[in-house]
């Protein structure tokens, strides 16, 4: 295991604040009232520090483009990447990073690789052909601030550039390789890509006629890809930045699985009860587009209680990495409450 790093969370039981057992903040005295709110503000705050280093390895990225690259994509590049965000994905890679004892410098590489994939995924998903969607994190999407042709065109630039940034990055060969590995895997047809095709094909199909059985499987089987997977690949990608052994790894596979789903309920609880004011998208639409959500399968109340055990499991998954696991339980209990 690599010795003792440089850049570690600085977080502990006693920073992140009175938790339950399974890592829930829990109320009682006005201490422990007051020690959860200043665990959650040094949570927060070293959220925004890891946010603002990976903001910097992404505005390099975009530096090192040289005259070849045209001005109009290079714009849209910017316009799409560096657009305000929650950089959840790159928040798990190197918190995962740090909790197996890595140098979170070491995960900034894959932690902009994979905003990259999923800032071409986004771009993407609105395009005309796929969600039509005109509202992207508050602004207007990619496609309507430049032009369909440019935001595919960025989107495809921001494929390879991901992997340009991880070989670049200061990890080993092998580290690097894996890391390239992973990622391709997950944003591949076996992984988001799959799961978005499998998405717009369900919303040809017929839910009605479709048993409850039938439904559960196919929704299991698209979110499980289409953003089960890049959430999966953050935790492991920061796993294998950190050096984390095989046991390790396997913890973290558990977690990540576990938080995707936990997203994506999320995710479509937001869809039916939030505004797009609140989401900074378009909400509402995908009961009218039909497709298959955890609210229209399961219900809602079903669905938020599936969202609390997946949250607990994940909680549980990193138990065993005692207080370095704090910022990872901490994002966990974020996923669940996020209104946005």
């Amino acid at each position: 295991m690599p010795s003792e790093p440089k850049h570690r969370a600085g977080l502990s039981a006693a920073s992140l604040g009175s938790e339950s057992p399974n890592g829930h903040p829990v109320s009682g005295s006005n201490g422990r009232e007051t020690a959860a709110k200043d665990g959650l503000d040094a949570f927060l705050g070293r959220w925004k520090a890891v946010a603002s280093d990976v903001e910097a390895t992404l505005v390099a990225a975009i530096d090192r483009l040289g005259d070849d690259c045209p001005a109009r994509l290079r714009e849209a590049i910017a316009y799409s990447l560096l657009a305000p965000g929650k950089r959840l994905r790159p928040i798990l890679c190197v918190f995962a990073c740090e909790a197996v004892g890595g140098d979170s410098q070491a995960a900034l590489g894959p932690a902009a690789a994979l905003e990259m994939i999923h800032c071409y995924s986004l771009i993407h998903d609105d395009l005309p052909a796929m969600d039509d969607d005109d509202l992207r994190r508050g602004r207007p999407t990619c496609h309507i601030q430049f032009d369909e042709a440019t935001a595919i065109l960025a989107g495809d630039a921001l494929q390879p550039l991901a992997f340009e940034t991880i070989l670049r990055s200061p990890l080993p060969p092998h580290a690097a390789g894996e890391a390239c590995l992973a990622l391709a895997k997950a944003a591949g047809s076996e992984g988001m890509v799959g799961g978005q095709m499998d998405d717009l094909l369900a919303e040809k199909r017929d839910s009605a006629a479709m048993s409850l059985d039938e439904q559960k499987r196919w929704l299991d089987a698209i979110h499980r890809r289409k953003t089960g997977a890049m959430i999966a690949a953050s935790v492991l990608m920061g796993g294998i930045a950190g050096g984390a052994t095989q046991e390790q790894r396997a913890a973290l596979g558990l977690y990540g699985r576990a938080i995707g789903i936990a997203f994506q309920i999320v995710d479509d609880l937001l869809d039916v009860e939030s505004t797009a004011e609140n989401t900074g998208k378009a909400t509402g639409k995908d009961s009218v587009r039909g497709k298959l959500t955890f609210p229209t399968v399961y219900g809602i109340p079903a669905s938020r209680e599936q969202a609390r055990q997946w949250v607990s499991q994940a909680i549980d998954a990193v138990a065993p990495f005692g207080e370095a696991a704090f910022p990872l339980k901490r994002l966990a209990q974020y996923i669940l409450d996020r209104s946005n």
